[in-house]
């Protein structure tokens, strides 16, 4: 199998068509069909529950709300937020999942230096912050040592969604965008191919060569 890894972009599409595209992605990742694979794109509005989110916990009507197997709590995804999952095989060398939640913090810290933003990782936190604002969340879950979800970075996303709920256990708040930062805000196809670049370099199986999924990944 080519050591190369394997980049697709879907563009924007509901939470549930990806979540059931990764599951396929990982079964063939799983039994070697596929080479490590990248996910990037954005998703229609939606709060996805990880599995450390507590029951009695409230969210608004009209946003749809997905029960998934990451670990953490709850968030939110929307348009102008940049959701990469990767799909990838950690070897024998890097079956470890804290440094796995480390890396794709790295990743987000290596994409906002190159747009002139200082992220910075906090203490008994998971995610990306600058200063004591959050602006790239994560959560991953593991099959036989393949990875899938993933992290989340805030474009140009609605933050006032996250002032509905509590996201990853927050005040909603906390949460603050590119933007926002910025002034206004950049291209999400820039960025994408910034984190492209990062991703290729620090996560396994990379670089990551863009192209379309192998049929068995797309087939139901």
């Amino acid at each position: 199998m080519t050591t190369v890894g394997l980049h697709h972009d879907w563009g924007r599409a509901p939470y549930l068509e990806l979540h059931a595209l990764q599951q396929r992605l990982l079964d063939a990742r799983v039994a070697g069909r596929i080479p490590n694979t990248l996910l990037t794109g954005e998703h229609d509005p939606v709060i996805t529950l990880g599995r450390r989110t507590p029951d009695e916990a409230a969210y608004p009507d009209g946003v749809d709300v997905v029960k998934v197997e990451r670990g953490g709590e709850a968030t939110y995804h929307g348009p102008g937020q940049l959701v990469a999952y990767p799909i990838v095989h950690l070897t024998q060398a890097r079956r470890n999942l804290h440094e796995f939640q480390r890396d794709l913090e790295e990743i987000g810290i290596r994409v906002l230096a190159d747009f002139g933003i200082e992220g910075v990782r906090r203490e008994g936190l998971t995610g990306v912050w600058v200063g004591e604002r959050k602006i790239q969340s994560l959560g991953i879950a593991v099959r036989r040592w393949v990875t899938w979800h993933g992290l989340a970075l805030n474009v140009d996303t609605d933050l006032s969604a996250f002032e509905t709920f509590n996201p990853c256990g927050l005040d909603g708040r906390v949460m603050i965008s590119m933007a926002t930062l910025l002034g206004g805000a950049p291209k999400l196809a820039d960025v994408r191919d910034v984190l492209l670049a990062h991703a290729g370099s620090i996560l396994p199986g990379g670089p990551f060569v863009s192209g379309p999924l192998p049929d068995l990944a797309t087939a139901s």
